[in-house]
């Protein structure tokens, strides 16, 4: 299936500054460095944006900021999704007139609503979206409840809900995605061959901060049929993967991509800064892909 928002979208880590501000400039810094090495898409406060800890007004300027750094070269997508419908409604609105290109909607966390709750949630925001389409977010792990393909493929018959990211391993439900004519991005990065092998178009990432490129032609092999070329090129990516889980996300990345040289600063809390060993873990991933570190 046709990628509609992009094959590779990095979900963007959130930069601060020393005093736990948003950095704008070093966002910017950091959208021009992802569109240059892979990313056809930016998705923005979503889970590796620290989007529950960004508030509203940071969430508008950082996309504000985002449209007008590289609005022209890839879409822009905002994370609106929260688990209070008529906040999830403001922010989309608010992100909308900020000149997003779309939206990512994770499932309702914490209230455990049901699945006539989790429709209406979904068509109140795509009604506040004006044309711009929506990505439904199915992470189970995080949000506990799992949104079974029943219930994506009655989402998709709200005319803007095009997309599923889908966070869990389950290959039938994946293909019942697909086959329901909802375009099926990877959730999780080691879920590029799999999702790809069954008709998946790309996936919203974390490596990709650091490994774009070698991620986008892992893709290029998946829509090329070459499934042996993307297994092989997948194997090679995996130890990044695992070093990039060394602790919950986005702690990891955000450690990576401070090594490469971006002032990103440390998450906030509840999160916490990587320790040394996890730091030494993902320092090991970069020095072996041959990606130059601070000593």
């Amino acid at each position: 299936m046709a990628a509609p928002l992009g094959r590779i979208l990095t979900a963007m880590i959130t930069p601060f500054g020393l005093d736990g501000e948003i950095d704008l400039d070093v966002a910017r810094s950091l959208a021009r460095h992802l569109c240059d090495h892979g990313s056809e898409g930016l998705v923005l406060c979503g889970t590796t944006g620290e989007g529950p800890t960004v508030t509203n007004a940071e969430r508008i300027r950082l996309v504000e900021a985002i449209v007008d750094e590289v609005g022209d070269r890839v879409p822009v997508i905002a994370g609106t999704g929260t688990y209070d419908t008529r906040h999830s409604v403001h922010l989309t609105r608010e992100a909308l007139s900020a000149g997003a290109d779309g939206f990512l909607v994770v499932t309702p966390y914490y209230s455990k609503p049901p699945a006539e709750g989790i429709y209406r949630h979904f068509r109140a925001i795509a009604a506040a979206a004006g044309d711009r389409p929506i990505v439904a977010y199915n992470i189970p792990q995080r949000v506990v409840i799992n949104m079974e393909p029943d219930l994506l493929l009655r989402l998709a018959t709200i005319d803007n809900v095009i997309a599923v990211k889908q966070a869990t391993t389950d290959l039938d439900q994946a293909r019942r995605i697909v086959d329901g004519g909802l375009a099926l991005y990877a959730g999780n990065d080691d879920l590029l061959v799999p999702f790809g092998e069954i008709g998946g178009c790309g996936g919203i990432c974390v490596a990709s901060h650091v490994a774009g490129e070698d991620m986008l032609a892992v893709v290029e092999a998946c829509d090329a049929g070459d499934f042996a070329r993307a297994r092989s090129l997948d194997e090679a990516l995996a130890p990044l993967y695992e070093a990039l889980a060394v602790t919950v996300n986005p702690i990891p990345v955000k450690a990576a991509v401070e090594m490469l040289g971006f002032a990103v600063g440390d998450p906030r809390l509840p999160l916490v800064a990587a320790d040394e060993d996890e730091r030494a873990v993902v320092r090991a991933a970069l020095v072996r892909r041959g990606l130059r570190t601070p000593a």
